[in-house]
């Protein structure tokens, strides 16, 4: 099937959706895995889970023809059934290989989300997998884990493994049992309830089914063992488990079975076998508290446009009143509102979620860059549009790329200066409004040199970071006398901004010293999809622009208008240049009518829209401004009607299409020349 589109329509949603989850858990484990390398210590619950998880996408991708990933997901399993016999231990090369292999996987998935033929598994990433060994096998302790025959052959040996290891730490490796009962369950104590509590104090490595019997000759009731490695007390363990301190066993070492023969099975055993309810990863998408929000008001919406239905009635049989009727106006604003809220709410995803991937993306940068990076990440409970997210992903990348190749010295470098071997790149997120998010990248690595930047760009030395900032914005510019596999093509911060800033209508900013480090902040609509927004006239049309980019409204009056910079110049004449005098500054005024290649409707007030770009003010002359509202923005596709400075179409309510203008991107224009 390699090559051919696949006839799995009706499937291939269900699969995306339950392979995406997979894939999260995949790399997550991986970054786990690389944290105990650094540690040199086994990782046994990590390389279980990684394997779990590529497991399943192996099965699924059957499911659904996608053989290329059937191929790479066998391979990576295989290597990891090693890894799991040998203790959980993943060798960093190993590593390396299994990092590559899941990309490969993303990368069909992808493809497949895209309804594009699939291009096999390489063949020489399917040999390097095939062909790697361990340097050493399975490690062979003294003892097992003191417990009866028919638990310990539910054990796997990574299990028995992470068990044991918590004997030889100042942690404990303890089972408590569960047993499940109506009564429980009435308050809301379950299996899946007490694994999650479990988690918050310890490391929960197994919760094995088991059937007890109450009484002799009485039929047996299900109950679930609960293997932990913790150093929370039986008191805590106890209270999570809704039982008593005395029922909480503390595992201990035994000599029977040191040979590996009793007790113990290999991952490989159970990897066919049905998977065990509790241990089951029931995922949905939007959180159905969110989606209950959104029905209710939808049903209030529908319990409105009732009400709208019978005061129209009325009024048209001359009952009611107005009044009435602009009550139910007012009830169903507020209801939309709340519904537009709630399905925002709906379509947001985590901060977390969009830096998932850093992680894995800057070790790789750093082992082919031979330095050695930490990345730290502040999430927080920060969410955004997943539009946003899906733009925004590439500006972090590339943030990321250019603070390991440029920003973060070599080790020798960074010991020679007084600093740690090891650099340190660390993202923070913080909601910094309502309606912005606020995100930075901060190394701390040599900074920017200005002077060596602007050598390179051919231009004057900038004198602050707002200058700095432009010039290393600009299309081409490297400071890499030579490209590197990282980096130094001229592509990078051009691409930054011109995401955060011309897509998102954000703002970039950067501060940076010499030997000490660098720190970009980047500050992005939470939607890009449905925003408030002015509406305005102008040569005769009507025009929106978002509130987001407007910094002020002013009424346009002879005494504050001067003549143009340049009288004699015609190119300033042919764009309706003036010069507007507002709160002290002198702003260099456009007429958007001219600048659009629209006539000025003769009669009407003028009026100012003030923004800012780099700190600098500019102000846009229209006819008219209307009123404020809530706006839904559609992309303009068409690659015949796109234009700069036009960044999308809504509808006002009368069934016409109201392009939405990008002021930002109309300054380039303007200042560039006149519009074509």
């Amino acid at each position: 099937m390699t090559g051919e589109p696949l006839d799995v329509e009706e499937f291939i949603v269900g699969y995306l959706a339950e392979v995406d989850d997979h894939l999260k858990v995949s790399r997550a484990c991986l970054v786990a895995i690389d944290a105990s390398l650094k540690k040199a210590e086994p990782s046994p619950k990590a390389v279980r889970d990684l394997f779990r998880s590529l497991h399943t996408v192996k099965g699924l991708s059957a499911m659904v023809g996608a053989e290329p990933i059937v191929d790479l997901a066998h391979e990576l399993e295989t290597l990891l059934r090693s890894a799991d016999k040998a203790g959980g231990r993943l060798p960093a090369r190993a590593l390396d290989e299994v990092v590559r292999g899941l990309r490969a996987i993303e990368d069909r998935v992808k493809s497949l989300s895209r309804r594009e033929p699939l291009a096999a598994a390489p063949k020489e990433l399917i040999e390097a997998l095939s062909a790697l060994q361990f340097e050493s096998g399975p490690t062979k302790r003294s003892g097992t884990l003191s417990l009866e025959p028919e638990l310990l052959a539910k054990l796997t040996s990574a299990e028995i493994e992470q068990l044991l290891r918590g004997l030889e730490t100042a942690r404990r490796a303890v089972r408590v049992d569960f047993f499940p009962s109506q009564e429980r369950a009435a308050r809301g104590v379950t299996i899946t309830a007490v694994r999650t509590q479990m988690a918050t104090v310890g490391d929960l490595v197994k919760v094995v089914p088991r059937t007890v019997a109450s009484s002799d000759g009485a039929p047996g009731t299900v109950a679930f063992a609960l293997f932990v490695v913790t150093e929370a007390s039986n008191e805590a363990i106890a209270s999570v488990a809704d039982t008593t301190a005395d029922q909480v066993q503390s595992l201990t070492a035994s000599t029977s079975g040191a040979d590996g023969s009793e007790g113990g099975r290999t991952e490989a055993d159970d990897a066919d076998r049905p998977d065990d309810p509790a241990e089951h990863r029931n995922v949905i998408r939007v959180e159905v508290e969110r989606l209950d929000t959104a029905l209710e008001v939808l049903s209030s919406l529908i319990v409105t446009r009732s009400r709208l239905q019978r005061s129209v009635s009325a009024l048209s049989q001359g009952h009611g009143s107005f009044r009435d009727l602009n009550g139910i106006l007012v009830e169903n604003g507020r209801q939309l509102r709340d519904l537009r809220s709630a399905l925002m709410k709906a379509r947001m995803v985590s901060v977390a979620e969009l830096l998932e991937r850093s992680p894995l993306l800057v070790r790789g940068l750093s082992r082919s860059s031979g330095k050695q990076v930490q990345l730290h990440i502040d999430a927080g409970r920060s969410e955004l549009d997943k539009s946003v997210a899906d733009r925004l992903a590439p500006a972090i990348v590339h943030l990321l790329r250019n603070a390991v190749d440029h920003a973060i010295e070599t080790p020798d470098e960074r010991k020679a200066h007084g600093k740690p071997a090891e650099g340190r790149i660390e993202i923070a997120c913080l909601a910094s409004s309502g309606s912005h998010l606020t995100l930075t990248v901060t190394d701390d690595g040599r900074g920017i040199d200005a002077a060596r930047v602007a050598s390179r760009a051919g231009k004057p030395i900038p004198l602050n970071d707002v200058d700095l900032l432009a010039l290393i914005t600009r299309p081409g510019l490297s400071t890499l006398e030579t490209a590197t596999h990282v980096s130094g093509r001229g592509l990078g911060m051009d691409i930054v901004k011109r995401i955060v800033v011309d897509d998102l209508g954000g703002q970039l900013r950067v501060r940076t010293e010499l030997g000490t480090g660098t720190c970009f902040t980047l500050t992005v609509p939470l939607s890009v999809t449905i925003l408030d927004a002015f509406s305005f006239i102008s040569g005769a049309r009507t025009f929106v622009v978002p509130v987001s980019a407007v910094d002020d409204l002013v009424e346009v009056t002879p005494g504050a208008l001067s003549g143009p910079p340049n009288p004699g110049d015609a190119k300033t004449q042919s764009r309706g240049v003036r010069l507007l005098t507002h709160r002290g500054l002198t702003l260099p005024l456009f007429s958007l009518g001219t600048l659009l290649g629209l006539e000025r409707s003769p009669g009407l007030a003028t009026t100012a829209i003030i923004v800012g770009k780099n700190e600098k003010r500019f102000a846009f002359e229209v006819d008219k401004m209307l009123t404020q509202q809530e706006i839904v923005v559609r992309p303009i596709k068409d690659a015949l009607v796109a234009m700069k400075g036009i960044s999308g179409s809504t509808d006002l309510g009368d069934g016409r299409p109201t392009l939405v203008i990008d002021l930002l991107a109309l300054i380039d224009r303007a200042t560039a020349g006149a519009v074509s």
